[in-house]
């Protein structure tokens, strides 16, 4: 992982613009021996039309199940979904399973991690293309299949009209996550969900997949959630950001703010942990102590605070803090937050530098 600078988003997403979708107090859980574990806890953001707004946190801190659940892509039981997901003014949460199956690819498309377990391994790439659309925009065979090579055509595949009756297996890694993206895009959805879209691909590759993802987005004006643990790809994508850890939101700010003044001790340790290429004085990287509680059994008070550098009172072992606005549009889950000195340290350490939105509407201009 590299967190060098990568390209910057190049559309502006104003706060008059449209809201696509808005989740409030999203709760996610399952039943285990154990008793309930609790993933995902009292989650609120709005999405905008053309804004791409970037999950972030550790594994297991309930990124992709907060995505997931919007659709009920998890098994329910054991999974229990409460909360509203308002797309437009369908409420998704309030869906039943045949509602939600005119939603999923049609008005919310999904790209995941791995292409593999995406595609099915003895079905065409054609006919897994034209599949949605013929279900969802009611397209005949002949016309699915006409849009299906332009689809390929579009995300970079050579000679697409003989690649359609090629299998997954014909197929290069990067290419077949290219064609999860056509799939993604097939029925033109005002949401794109991207879990760890490039996170099994080579550097190259991924940087042509963010820069295609990017490129899309802006010739259809759609929103985009894009899941991952790679603040250097973050940094070249995202708006705005939700830091997550054990299943709740602990900061969310735009992206520049984000990176410029870090304020939760979570995110803080995040920075400081990023490799940087090529830096040979930084020594050792940081490393935030112990890991992360389980589902069943999480600490009383902060989330964070067993592992928490900063946590100085009781207060923090037994009270649970409030999602306080410290700054204009800037969020954060802590009683305390991180010096400044220290937070522009772990900022300037992780060198991901970030046009603020004038230079960057300048630059389009």
């Amino acid at each position: 992982m590299s967190s060098a600078p990568g390209p910057t988003p190049d559309h502006d997403v104003g706060e008059d613009a449209e809201v696509v979708l808005s989740v409030r107090d999203l709760d996610v859980s399952f039943g285990t021996k154990r008793g309930r574990a609790s993933v995902v806890r009292g989650i609120d953001y709005d999405l905008h039309r053309g804004e791409t707004l970037a999950i972030v946190g550790e594994s297991g801190s309930g990124k992709s199940v907060s995505t997931l659940a919007l659709t009920k892509l998890i098994p329910i039981p054991p999974g229990r979904v409460t909360g509203t997901a308002h797309l437009g003014a369908t409420d998704l949460i309030a869906l039943s399973e045949e509602e939600l199956v005119r939603v999923r690819g049609q008005r919310i498309g999904f790209v995941f991690q791995d292409p593999m377990t995406s595609l099915n391994p003895v079905h065409t790439i054609g006919r897994q293309l034209t599949e949605g659309m013929r279900h969802h925009l009611g397209l005949s065979e002949a016309d699915a299949r006409d849009r299906a090579v332009e689809l390929l055509a579009k995300v970079g595949i050579p000679s697409p009209a003989r690649r359609l009756d090629d299998y997954p297996h014909q197929f290069s890694g990067g290419m077949r996550q290219r064609v999860v993206i056509a799939i993604g895009l097939s029925c033109d959805p005002e949401v794109l969900i991207a879990d760890e879209a490039t996170t099994a691909l080579d550097v190259t590759t991924q940087a042509q997949i963010i820069d295609l993802i990017a490129e899309l987005q802006a010739d259809l004006g759609m929103a985009v959630v894009w899941i991952t643990h790679d603040l250097g790809v973050v940094a070249g994508i995202a708006d705005r950001v939700l830091v997550m850890y054990a299943g709740e939101v602990v900061e969310q700010a735009e992206a520049v703010t984000l990176f410029a003044r870090p304020r939760h001790p979570y995110t803080v340790g995040l920075l400081a942990s990023l490799p940087v290429l090529g830096d040979t004085e930084r020594g050792d990287l940081a490393a935030i102590p112990g890991l992360p509680p389980a589902p069943t059994s999480l600490p009383p008070g902060c989330g964070f605070h067993p592992r928490c550098s900063f946590r100085s009172d009781e207060r923090c072992a037994t009270e649970r803090p409030p999602l306080r606005e410290v700054a204009p549009g800037h969020l954060v889950r802590s009683f305390y937050e991180v010096p400044e000195e220290q937070s522009r340290r772990a900022s300037a350490a992780a060198r991901i530098e970030i046009e603020p939105p004038d230079v960057r509407d300048e630059g389009v201009a």
